[in-house]
């Protein structure tokens, strides 16, 4: 398999746990710079995975990061996991838990009826700790030094939002979604509906319109493939 880097690629690649979407980018970038001899290539990608979240990140090298916005657009699916009974400043596990609440009155079918409530248009108001921007600064920067913030509410589409198993704290799902969804606030939105309170716990983006994560590279593999075209020794 021929990689032309400089002409565009586009790769579908398994963002690592703990990883942000930037780390993703900058370590595929310095290992191209380095296998076209410090020649510098245009590397992006498209749509923004947090740290804690794992799958489908799409990115796109050389006259590839053109396309970049058309892939923004798609609709994407997640699993994951809603932790009931606590919450957290961030709505998933980078915070501590700040309050604890009852769950001993939640039922399965309040939480299917909940999850019906929360599908199809919705406004939703954005984490403080998210990469929006308020007053030309990241909200996230903001709110890590304790700035108070109001971020405005958007409209946002939960095409789909399967229950996919209650064992209770624990609740998983399955969500499709339009562009800008933030799952983390589904999770707030999710307690406060049931009397309670939520946080993510576990997050994996597994489609992003056509593109399946199934397709995707594992960061090792991908480094592979590309130092074995240009014959460089793998080390990973």
């Amino acid at each position: 398999m021929f990689f032309d880097l400089e002409a565009g690629e586009i790769f579908l690649v398994n963002k690592p746990y703990r990883w942000t979407s930037f780390d993703v980018v900058g370590s595929l970038r310095g290992l191209m710079k380095h296998l076209l001899g410090g020649k510098k290539i245009k590397v992006g990608h498209a749509g923004t995975l947090d740290p804690l979240a794992t799958g489908l990140l799409i990115v796109c090298t050389g006259k590839a990061t053109k396309r970049l916005e058309e892939f923004k657009d798609f609709d994407k699916e997640y699993i994951g996991t809603f932790m009931l009974g606590a919450t957290t400043s961030s709505y998933d596990l980078e915070k501590e838990i700040n309050q604890t609440f009852p769950i001993s009155h939640i039922t399965p079918d309040m939480i299917l009826a909940v999850s019906q409530c929360l599908t199809g248009e919705i406004l939703q108001v954005p984490p403080v700790f998210s990469a929006i921007k308020v007053d030309g600064k990241r909200a996230y920067e903001s709110a890590r030094k304790n700035k108070e913030l109001e971020l405005a509410g958007r409209q946002v589409n939960i095409g789909q939002f399967e229950i996919t198993r209650v064992a209770l704290p624990e609740v998983d799902f399955r969500i499709v979604c339009s562009k800008g969804t933030y799952i983390r606030s589904i999770a707030r939105d999710f307690g406060l509906a049931l009397q309670s309170g939520a946080y993510l716990s576990a997050l994996c983006r597994t489609r992003v319109g056509p593109h399946k994560l199934e397709d995707a590279y594992e960061m090792a593999a991908l480094k592979t493939l590309l130092k074995g075209q240009y014959s460089i020794p793998s080390t990973d």
